[in-house]
């Protein structure tokens, strides 16, 4: 599977898109075609009707890798992707999570944005950072697969990278997202999730920062937990609760099996809530759980996070958004892909869905959440 000519980058519609010649080709270190690909020069151009920024990129050079290239993110294979951001200790392993940059990464982290105009259009160097979350050394054991704690192990991850990244303020959103099996972009067979650090806020995250704060001036109430609660009141479209956390398929679900994630506790930044163990725990359980129910339907997907922007960021407006923490709400987002249904990205801003909402929350309540 490889991200062809004009292919977003797998983060679930936000707005963020790549192109030029192929990006990545899932092979690369742990298919059986191994390759690699050598990253050309890249550069970031907004789109002034759309506000979208497209990550595009000078042609790349492929280099043809042998088929016995051992998988550089499984035990005793560290020198392959040499520099830790971040590790867990492990038993057996010398880890049981590790953080590395990508080895092909989109974005750089290296000097400045330099934006700079060219007429009526805004460009600048793809300036950002790409990590990756090695989440188990088992070369084939899945996140929904894995034990609770294990989980909560790559959340806690998650949230020691988010805040670290959010420390450079020439970086303006961090996000954590996962692509699970070839359609759904799948860049490696080991288990794994990647984190982008971006100098721009995402469109799709735009539209809801902005609908936030509407909502929030007209009623002086966030507008994720209204939904929330009314989800639960009607009790229709509930996948699972684990208090505090509840999952439900999405009123609007723009694709079968839609699953969002999120505390029913306030808060508007994902590292900023999950601080204790026993909540770490709990929310681990109940993704796991929700994984496990997708996978018995829909097994490949994007996973993406939704938390808050940087506002210690060198760009940010900090008072366009100085109700944020009373009216934005973080959360999870799951968008499986289902080939002989999924039309939804064919009309790109216009989503088509062949299953309502409510009939995929109940078969996702049937589904196995173990095994």
């Amino acid at each position: 599977m490889a991200y062809k000519c004009g292919s977003p980058l797998n983060l679930g519609g936000w707005g963020v898109r790549v192109t030029g010649q192929l990006l990545a080709v899932r092979e690369a270190n742990c298919g059986p075609e191994r390759r690699c690909l050598k990253r050309g020069k890249m550069q970031l151009r907004r789109d002034p009707i759309t506000q979208s920024w497209v990550n595009l990129e000078d042609e790349g050079e492929n280099v043809a890798r042998s088929g016995d290239a051992p998988c550089p993110f499984c035990p005793g294979h560290e020198a392959l992707s040499p520099q830790t951001l971040y590790v867990y200790p492990g038993g057996g392993s010398s880890w049981q999570v590790r953080v590395t940059p990508h080895l092909r990464p989109v974005y750089r982290i290296e000097g400045d944005p330099q934006r700079r105009a060219e007429g009526i259009y805004d460009k600048m160097r793809s300036l950002g950072a790409h990590e990756v979350v090695v989440e188990h050394p088992s070369h084939d054991l899945q996140l929904s697969r894995q034990t609770d704690e294990n989980v909560a192990q790559v959340l806690r991850a998650y949230i020691a990278r988010v805040k670290d990244l959010k420390k450079d303020r020439r970086f303006r959103y961090v996000t954590v997202f996962r692509n699970q099996g070839a359609l759904a972009g799948e860049e490696f067979e080991h288990p794994h999730s990647e984190i982008t650090a971006t100098p721009f806020i995402p469109r799709r995250v735009g539209y809801e920062l902005r609908s936030s704060l509407r909502y929030f001036e007209l009623k002086e109430r966030c507008l994720t937990c209204d939904i929330a609660g009314q989800e639960i009141a009607q009790n229709i479209r509930i996948v699972e609760q684990l208090d505090p956390f509840v999952a439900f398929c999405p009123f609007a679900a723009r694709v079968p099996y839609e699953t969002w994630l999120l505390s029913l506790r306030h808060h508007c930044s994902f590292e900023e809530d999950l601080t204790s163990w026993d909540e770490q725990l709990r929310f681990a359980r109940l993704l796991k759980s929700v994984l496990m129910r997708l996978e018995a339907v829909a097994p490949t997907h994007h996973l993406v996070l939704h938390s808050s922007p940087n506002l210690g960021a060198k760009f940010e407006r900090g008072g366009i958004w100085k109700t944020l923490a009373d009216d934005y709400h973080w959360h999870l987002e799951i968008l499986p892909v289902i080939p002989s249904k999924a039309k939804s990205y064919a009309l790109k801003e216009v989503y088509y869905n062949s299953l309502l909402p409510e009939i995929a929350a109940q078969a996702l309540r049937n589904a196995p959440a173990s095994k």
